[in-house]
Order: structure tokens, then C-alpha cells, then sequence
């Protein structure tokens, strides 16, 4: 039997007396640790990810010669009293293994420096029980009474194409650290201070080697430990050019999210009749997304009527009501984490009013300003510029700012920012908001290359109570939101078969609903 303990490393299950699950009786003991069929593992083949993986890990390894390097896949994490939120593994140690959906909480990667040149990467994790252990049938953790079948050390390692160990072996780890090995500090708190707490020892031992007060070889380490950071940095701008792999994932996430809001208009009729029908929706969609998915890439934004002026609302509790405008933001995530993120205002009742209208084709006008610019050798804010110049020449035009669109435009007004107070794009991949510790050089001010994914989704929103606007517009919410991929050539609109404007849209609900 796999010996699967490691107190130090890994926190034994939360233990609630009044609800014990441990059966006592030597009896028990006995009985349930004979009787069962041999196991017989069969090895997968390696996934198609896996050269990928192998790829991202050779260019970090490149960045970071001679140093360890440790990325940590994160734990589980309470809901409440003993139940714990659906695991997702940190997005740095998904991408750089592959290991996503069906990844092992408090799993860890480790790249050691080779003895010539590059790294070896180890992957650490808590493997199956026996079922001669007590654990097979008593920690709702890890127990497979309670969680189901969990793989073998061998299984990962022929799955993920790379060597694998038990979670016991990373005790080593801990003690060869030294003051230049590094760790990514958010993915696991608690396994983050057992590296700093070897770090500081290290520190320490050769304080006391060296003989002298005021050695060199001290470190201070901390919450914003900047080597850490550093590490943090570059792994997230590791994600900022999909390669051919997560190009393809995106494809099908788009897909997917695509069937989803095909689900969500064919139901419209009856999420109209509910009470709570905003709910009703995200429940559509959510169906989608576990069927078709691992699940939502976030928390679904279904917003009707003057909810869609809430930027992210999700307490979707509202009603649908004909007349209303409803905005729906989703993404379905895939097994791989890969998620969409897209947008779309409807009109509930299938038909866009004349103000309705002039508010979503104006928004759509801003989104195809900003899809113009993009091309490779742009600049990643100037996407966000084109859609702005659409909304401040809109909303001057119709009377609802205190100076000229070019008044406005200037860096020291923005008054037109009112009616659209976020971004225009985002980067997109295994987090939805993805890159998001990228330099901002690399990122807002970064030059856009082929490969790069990232959204397009102007809105304007017009609060119910703001006096600025004439009172037709008043509660109007309107965001168009696509996925975009930087070509060789251009940008592909990866969500383009959603329909968009707003006659495509009437005809879609129809086709629909018919």
C-alpha cells in the first residue's frame, strides 16, 4: 500500500464530533478491508495537451536558470462548517501541467534545476488511498466512499506526460529550499508559509555558517516577497499568446456559450412568466454549461430591464418583462478551464423598440470601431479608444454631455465615461480575465501579436434616476460582447455566428421561438 501520509504537507479532514464518520468496531475495520476485487490500472494515453504544457514550462524554465520553482494547484475551500466550493486548481498550475477539471486538490508542481541546463519538472500529489487504509472509507476529503475513484501516481503520470510522485516525497522539497527558490504565493497559503518558513531557515543556517552579523545571506520575506512576485508576473505573462492548443479550446468554449444562449432565447416564454425569472435564465444557461462543460467560466450576468445598469449583477432575481431589455454575460468553461465570455441585449418580448434600437446599434457602431483597430503591431488600448470616440460622438449628438465629443475626449474630461465607466477589452483564456498580473507594458500598453485573445464589449448605460439623459433613455442597458483572436492578417471574431445586429437578433428569437 502507497503510504498517503503527510501531515506536515497535507491538513488531515475537518473533524465534527457530532457527525463522526469513523466506525469505531475492530469488527468494521476488519470487514471493510477485505473482499474487494484487485485493482487493475489501465494507463492513459497522454493528453493532447501535454507537448503543449511541456512547451510553456520550457520558456518559464528559460526565464528562471538555476533557480526551484514552485507552483502550487491550491486546496479546497469551506463554503460552510464541513462543506467545501467545487475545487478549481489555480489557472498558473493548470496551464503549465494540463491538469484542469479533473485536477487533485493540494497537488504541486515543482521545476528543479537540472544538473546541465533547463529543469526537471516533478508533480506532487496526494495519491489514492488503500483500502486497507482508513482513509478509502473515512475522510470525506479524499476518501473514495465519499468523493469516488481517484487515479494513481502511475495513471497521472502517463495522462499528464510528466513524473509524478506522492504528495509524502514533497517533504524533500521543503527541505532543499534555499533563499533563490520561489513560489507562487496565491495559489496555496498555507504551503506558501511552510516554503517561507524554509526559506528564513535556510536564511538562517547560513547567518550562522558565515559567522558574521550582518550577513549577506539574510532575506526578509512577506506577503509582497518581490522575487515571488516576480514569478507571478511572468506566469501570467506566459498566457498572453495562446498557442495552437488553447486557440482550439477557445473555439469550442465559444461554441458552447453559443448553444447556451440558443437555450436561453428558446426558453424565454417561460422565463418571462416567473417571478423570478432572471434566474430562470442562468439556470438555462448553467444547464448548458455542466452539459456541455466543466462549468460557467464565472458568475452568470442575466440582467432585465434596469438591472442591466448594474455592471455586474448576479443576484439575478428580477423579472423578464415584455418591453425590457435583457443583457446576458456568460461563458461556459470547459474540463481544460478554457472559457468564453460573451455578451448579448435582447429584447424580451423579440422586438427592439425605436429607442431600444438606437441605443444597441450605436453600441454595436462602438464595437466594430474597436474590432477595426485590431491587427497585430496595434496597441491594446487603442481598441479601447476607437469604441470610446463612438460613445462620446453618440451621446454628445444627443444631448446628453456638457461639451463637445472632442471636448470630452480629451485625457483631463471624459465626461462621456458616464454611460460607460469600464473597459473595452480584455484578455481571455483559462481565467476569464486573464493575464491580469501581466506588466501593464505587456498589457493596456502592449502591442498586439497573433495569438492574443481578448474581448470587445462596449456598452452604455443609462441609470434609471440620472437627470443627464432624456427620460426614454432612462434604465437602458445595453453591452455587446465578443471574442477576438489576433490573426496573422488581422482579428477573428471567434463569436461571430452569434448574431449581432439588431435585425439579426429580432430574426433569431423569432427562428427560436417559432
Amino acid at each position: 500500500m502507497a503510504d498517503t501520509t503527510a501531515p506536515a504537507l497535507i491538513p488531515a479532514a475537518r473533524s465534527n464530533e457530532n457527525r463522526s464518520t469513523t466506525p469505531g468496531s475492530t469488527g468494521f475495520k476488519a470487514f471493510i478491508a477485505s473482499g474487494w476485487a484487485e485493482r487493475t490500472d489501465v494507463l492513459p494515453p497522454a493528453r493532447e495537451q501535454a507537448p503543449f504544457a511541456a512547451a510553456r514550462r520550457a520558456r518559464l524554465s528559460a526565464q528562471y536558470p538555476g533557480q526551484r520553482l514552485i507552483i502550487p494547484a491550491g486546496r479546497l475551500k469551506q463554503r460552510s462548517n464541513d462543506t467545501d466550493y467545487a475545487f478549481r486548481a489555480h489557472s498558473a498550475f493548470a496551464h503549465l501541467t494540463g491538469w484542469g477539471s479533473d485536477s487533485e486538490p493540494g497537488a504541486v508542481l515543482v521545476l528543479e534545476p537540472a544538473a546541465a541546463v533547463g529543469h526537471d519538472a516533478t508533480l506532487y500529489f496526494r495519491e489514492r488511498a488503500g483500502r486497507d487504509s482508513d482513509e478509502f472509507y473515512a475522510n470525506p476529503d479524499i476518501g473514495e466512499f465519499w468523493i469516488g475513484p481517484r487515479p494513481s501516481v502511475a495513471q497521472v503520470a502517463s495522462d499528464l506526460a510528466v513524473e509524478v510522485r506522492g504528495i509524502a516525497d514533497l517533504a524533500a522539497v521543503l527541505k532543499a529550499v534555499d533563499s533563490e527558490t520561489l513560489v507562487l504565493r496565491e495559489a496555496d497559503p498555507t504551503f506558501t508559509e511552510q516554503v517561507d518558513e524554509a526559506r528564513l531557515r535556510f536564511a538562517a543556517e547560513r547567518v550562522l555558517s558565515s559567522n558574521a552579523t550582518d550577513s549577506p545571506f539574510s532575506i526578509e520575506i512577506n506577503a509582497e516577497h518581490e522575487p515571488d512576485a516576480g514569478l507571478a508576473r511572468d506566469l501570467s505573462e506566459l498566457r498572453l499568446v495562446k498557442d495552437a492548443w488553447e486557440i482550439a479550446q477557445m473555439r469550442l468554449a465559444v461554441a458552447a456559450t453559443a448553444r447556451g444562449f440558443d437555450d436561453v432565447i428558446a426558453d424565454l416564454p417561460r422565463s418571462s412568466q416567473h417571478a423570478r425569472g432572471e434566474r430562470l435564465v442562468e439556470g438555462v444557461f448553467n444547464t448548458r454549461a455542466r452539459s456541455d462543460g466543466n462549468t460557467v467560466g464565472y458568475d452568470t450576468i442575466v440582467a432585465s430591464g434596469p438591472h442591466a445598469c448594474i455592471l455586474h449583477w448576479t443576484r439575478n432575481d428580477g423579472v423578464v418583462a415584455a418591453g425590457d431589455l435583457i443583457l446576458i454575460d456568460a461563458g461556459v468553461e470547459l474540463d481544460s478551464y478554457y472559457t468564453a465570455d460573451i455578451t448579448r441585449t435582447l429584447p424580451v418580448n423579440g422586438v427592439y423598440s425605436d429607442v431600444q434600437r438606437q441605443v444597441y446599434e450605436t453600441v454595436r457602431e462602438a464595437a466594430d470601431a474597436a474590432l477595426a483597430v485590431v491587427r497585430p503591431g496595434a496597441i491594446f488600448r487603442d481598441v479601447h479608444a476607437a469604441a470610446m470616440q463612438v460613445i462620446a460622438r453618440r451621446t454628445a449628438e444627443w444631448g446628453m454631455l456638457p461639451v463637445t465629443a472632442e471636448e470630452a475626449l480629451l485625457p483631463d474630461n471624459g465626461q462621456h465615461r458616464r454611460y460607460m465607466v469600464h473597459g473595452t477589452s480584455h484578455h481571455l483564456g483559462i481565467d476569464v480575465h486573464d493575464c491580469a498580473q501581466a506588466r501593464r507594458d505587456m498589457y493596456m500598453d502592449g502591442v498586439l501579436e497573433p495569438g492574443m485573445v481578448f474581448t470587445i464589449e462596449p456598452g452604455l448605460y443609462f441609470q434609471p434616476d440620472d437627470l443627464t439623459v432624456p427620460a426614454e433613455f432612462r434604465g437602458i442597458g445595453v453591452r455587446i460582447e465578443d471574442d477576438i483572436l489576433v490573426t496573422a492578417t488581422g482579428a477573428e471574431n471567434l463569436s461571430a455566428a452569434i448574431p449581432r445586429t439588431a435585425n439579426e437578433v429580432e430574426a433569431w428569437i423569432a427562428a427560436k421561438q417559432s
